[in-house]
């Protein structure tokens, strides 16, 4: 029985068409790396005393303990929210309220922009959302007081991560099956891109505001996305807008320069239930199979986010220059991702993704029992660990588009991902507080999440060669399925079933 997949296979499957809607959406997760990492360069914390009239040169080290009557000074070539409203000693939490902001808003948004772009489409989602933090983001740069920075900071991360998401699920709906896992990797690859950027332009605009100015203006050209992007036809279907989806798929034929087969020209799409499934939350938990997808798939985005943003922090604690530094905690990723795409079309996912979690988790340990005189040694284990959870990373995200049907794919991936915005929250406190018993001690807690979340994915259906499931019934089903196929989605060629 013909999906939209074989259909797909004579228009193209990755051609012009798709290529177009990638690369765009390319710019748009590369754009995302100022509001997820932001905070680096935003709050950075230079060198800074207690001035003290008559004092020039007395530390902060050496002044008695209490409040610094008279300022303070940094030693600092730029600016920063610390410098900017003192955002030191009594005053830091301020920076981590600061932070703790936008990944709240990534949180709360996770589930209410996942609920938009599955109840009334991806392309509708990405252009409310683009516009929401482009003003966000202008509004930062004139924004006079800390408390307003915070707030319209919350908002940024109330519709960003969700823009991100929904780009992400846009461009592995609208490619064929072969080419879903190289599209969702690269398009996270992309991310990393933006990392590298992002750290050049902060070392060229060292003032916040000026920087935030600089990483948000080139995002006005995203409203362009209304005439270059499609609306993804798998959506469509699911809507029982046959018409529409048909216009995109002959749209699809036409730029990729194939031929629609003339069998094709008069299909319609009707879905079993013949009406259009509206997402619910319940959907997630209702069956067997989804219920132990989502709270699997809800632990390794919360270990992911752990890891990763820990294994940066407790390497950074002792950053002697922040520039590099990031630097090097980008250019890792790029090997992740190389040893993705060599390795899942012939293992599958689950085996590397389980992997990928056991080496970070292992590493971790390692790094923790290498003695403190073996740096270097220390360092490369550190670096084997934040490869390994890069790819457990960029492997959740696109396994998990895989593993629930469309009408509930951008809800469920939004749902999951939230966890990754309670380990946000909660990592500073696991690195930050725990160093103080032992400086080691969030490593073996990293350990422990690594080695876990390693053997729950082995629990997960493989999803090597599979077509996207489009019903319930597919997924609830995906475990006893010997050869990929759709079920619940049937072809009319002109009143006749095929």
């Amino acid at each position: 029985m013909p999906t939209l997949d074989d259909i797909l296979e004579h228009v193209g499957e990755f051609d012009r068409f798709q290529k177009q809607t990638f690369l765009v959406l390319c710019l748009l997760s590369a754009s995302f790396t100022p509001v997820y990492v932001g905070v680096f360069f935003f709050g950075f914390i230079p060198e800074h005393r207690c001035f003290s009239p008559g004092v020039a040169e007395l530390s902060q080290r050496t002044v008695p303990l209490g409040p610094c009557r008279d300022g303070w000074v940094y030693n600092s070539p730029g600016s920063s929210l610390v410098t900017e409203f003192d955002l030191v000693c009594e005053d830091s939490w301020k920076l981590d309220l600061f932070q703790s902001s936008v990944n709240a808003g990534f949180f709360i948004g996770s589930i209410n922009i996942g609920y938009i772009a599955d109840r009334f489409g991806r392309k509708f989602c990405l252009l409310t959302t683009i516009l929401a933090n482009i003003v966000c983001g202008i509004l930062l740069v004139f924004v006079p007081t800390y408390l307003w920075i915070v707030i319209i900071r919350f908002l940024q991360g109330l519709v960003s991560k969700g823009c991100w998401t929904a780009g992400y699920i846009l461009v592995t709906e609208v490619v064929g099956p072969q080419y879903r896992r190289t599209v969702g990797i690269l398009y996270q690859a992309a991310f990393s891109v933006g990392l590298l950027v992002f750290d050049a332009i902060a070392y060229a605009v060292p003032h916040w505001r000026w920087l935030q100015l600089a990483v948000t203006l080139p995002t006005c050209f995203f409203l362009l996305y209304y005439w270059c992007l499609p609306e993804s036809p798998r959506w469509l279907i699911s809507q029982g807008k046959n018409e529409k989806a048909m216009k995109i798929v002959s749209d699809m034929a036409k730029k990729n320069g194939k031929k629609m087969p003339s069998h094709f020209k008069d299909i319609q799409f009707e879905e079993d239930d013949c009406g259009k499934q509206n997402p619910s939350l319940m959907d997630l938990f209702r069956t067997p199979q989804i219920r132990k997808n989502t709270l699997i798939l809800m632990f390794n985005w919360f270990t992911s986010s752990v890891l990763y943003q820990g294994l940066i922090m407790h390497m950074g604690m002792d950053a002697e220059n922040m520039y590099l530094d990031f630097l090097y905690s980008a250019l890792v990723e790029f090997p992740a991702a190389f040893i993705i795409i060599v390795t899942i079309d012939r293992l599958g996912r689950r085996y590397p993704w389980a992997v990928s979690n056991v080496v970070a988790g292992a590493a971790c340990l390692a790094t923790a029992l290498i003695p403190e005189d073996m740096h270097s040694l220390k360092v490369v284990a550190a670096c084997i660990g934040r490869m390994g959870i890069t790819m457990a990373f960029e492997m959740v995200c696109f396994v998990s588009t895989e593993l629930y049907p469309t009408y509930i794919r951008n809800l469920g991936v939004m749902v999951c991902s939230s966890l990754c915005d309670i380990g946000g929250v909660l990592v500073p406190f696991i690195v930050y507080r725990l160093v103080e018993v032992w400086y080691n001690l969030p490593l073996i807690v990293f350990t422990v999440l690594g080695l876990t979340a390693g053997g729950l994915v082995l629990l997960l259906p493989e999803t090597k060669g599979r077509v996207l499931p489009e019903t319930v019934e597919d997924v609830e089903n995906f475990h006893r399925q010997s050869a990929p196929k759709a079920k619940k989605i049937y072809l009319h060629v002109q009143g006749s079933e095929v």
